[in-house]
């Protein structure tokens, strides 16, 4: 049973130091703990490259380059990597260092350049679509909006079905859903832009939603908005809470969108995810570095029975 009654203080492991892993990226993204490499994977993005940082033995480095301005990723049921390219304006799935598209158009028009992803008991794939990759040079390849909208899809690898789920979002990124997978938490990053090459928004704020049958989002509503800086990467625990970004500090929120707390990280932060041995650290990326939490809770999505 959910139980979100809990001060930071409950949450963490050894107070709010955070510890920093490995550094020198651009703009760090997209950080997953992989089970079977005993480490953290995350994406440079403008410097086009995957790096990881080893467990056991604590090494830093360059896992891939050359790998299409990948973003976000997640593990799918079977443990293999589904992950986002902003380059090739595709979800795709990555198996022993093998990478084949999974998806890339909805309705005959290419996707944006899809930023974070999900993948849900039953199997299928939940990905948001902002336009991020398509304007900013540093970080895909120019080119055009061909569906005119930022929405986020629930796809059906069994069926090859593409749905749009979510439409209200001026710019979705992170997403997550909550213990029992009935509410799905988007994060909008749109407030407005400090780059000339951003599209224009003012949203900053973490939406949530209803999971009907599994299939369908209704009833969104403002979960809460966040500042300063802006909601990114987002992760729920087992009791509840969501995670996400604000500036340069991890945001802790309560299912009802009140405060439990922040901790601070000492730069901009853009994602984070639940890991190691344990799966009880928090692994954030935030702009040039990868630092670690420690902390007392586990994903949500580690701790559900059954899956399917």
């Amino acid at each position: 049973m959910v139980d979100a009654r809990h001060e930071l203080e409950d949450l963490l492991a050894g107070g709010t130091a955070v510890e920093r892993l490995g550094g020198g990226m651009a703009w760090a993204e997209g950080p997953l703990w992989v089970p079977s490499r005993r480490a953290v994977r995350c994406s440079d993005i403008p410097g086009d490259r995957v790096m990881e940082w080893h467990e056991p033995t604590g090494s830093w480095g360059v896992l891939a380059e050359g790998v299409e301005f990948t973003n976000g990723r997640t593990l799918g049921l079977g443990g293999e990597v589904v992950q986002c390219s902003h380059g090739r304006r595709r979800v795709e799935v990555e198996r022993d260092g093998v990478v084949t598209g999974l998806v890339d158009s909805w309705r005959g028009h290419r996707l944006n350049s899809p930023n974070d992803v999900v993948v849900r008991s039953d199997g299928t794939v939940w990905f948001t679509d902002p336009s991020y990759g398509i304007h900013r040079a540093a970080e895909g390849h120019p080119g055009e909006e061909e569906y005119g909208g930022h929405h986020v899809f629930r796809h059906d690898p069994a069926t090859g079905e593409l749905d749009a789920v979510v439409t209200d979002v001026a710019m979705p990124n992170g997403l997550a859903f909550s213990p029992d997978q009935r509410v799905l938490y988007v994060a909008d990053s749109s407030r407005s832009p400090t780059r000339d090459d951003d599209p224009p928004g003012d949203g900053h704020a973490v939406h949530a939603y209803d999971v009907v049958d599994g299939r369908r989002c209704e009833r969104g509503r403002v979960l809460a908005e966040v500042d300063p800086g802006l909601p990114d990467g987002v992760r729920v625990d087992e009791h509840g809470h969501v995670w996400t970004t604000s500036a340069t500090a991890v945001l802790v929120l309560r299912p009802d969108g009140s405060e439990v707390g922040r901790v601070p990280v000492g730069e901009v932060v853009s994602n984070l995810c639940f890991g190691g041995g344990a799966g009880t650290d928090v692994f954030v990326t935030a702009s040039t570095s990868l630092y670690r939490l420690r902390t007392r809770v586990r994903d949500a999505a580690a701790v559900l029975a059954p899956r399917g």
